[in-house]
């Protein structure tokens, strides 16, 4: 039995990828020739050029909810009439998309931060968190006038924190 090695063969798909497209990608000498000299093929270049832009547009900017609707009457607005007509055709002129979860409550998600903070702050001030914070001060401020009492001296220190 061989062991294939997974590595190599991939390497390999990428150098013929990269070899089939630069002989018969857009980028090959001779497909730019033809271009050049024929104005039906650079249409149908330039169209999907114009389509490749507009999907990186729509990927990169937010989009209205109206967006599926309008792109599905464009599509079939160039359909055959008798395609057009169809009742499946109507269903897609009206179409919206369904707003996430994230979406439909970011309405009131200013409201719920609000509740929450609100509801922490009852629950610190409960468990006496802000009374130990006070306390924690105090003891503090006493520690530093003990120090420097004890290393001016009273008068000094008296000067200090009396001040």
């Amino acid at each position: 039995m061989k062991i294939i090695n997974t590595n190599k063969c991939r390497q390999i798909r990428y150098r013929l990828r990269d070899m089939i497209s630069s002989r018969v990608g857009l980028d090959a000498d001779w497909v730019q020739k033809h271009i050049v000299h024929c104005p039906r093929c650079r249409k149908r270049i330039i169209s999907v050029s114009k389509v490749n832009v507009a999907l990186l547009l729509i990927k990169s900017q937010p989009y209205k909810l109206d967006l599926l609707r309008r792109a599905n009457g464009r599509a079939i607005g160039v359909l055959k009439h008798s395609l057009r007509e169809e009742p499946k055709a109507e269903k897609l002129k009206t179409i919206q998309p369904e707003p996430n979860l994230l979406e439909r409550s970011s309405k009131y998600m200013r409201s719920a931060v609000n509740a929450a903070a609100c509801i922490m702050m009852l629950i610190l001030m409960k468990t006496g968190i802000f009374t130990f914070v006070d306390k924690s001060q105090t003891e503090g401020e006493k520690f530093i006038r003990h120090y420097y009492a004890k290393q001016l001296g009273e008068d000094p220190h008296n000067g200090i924190f009396t001040g």
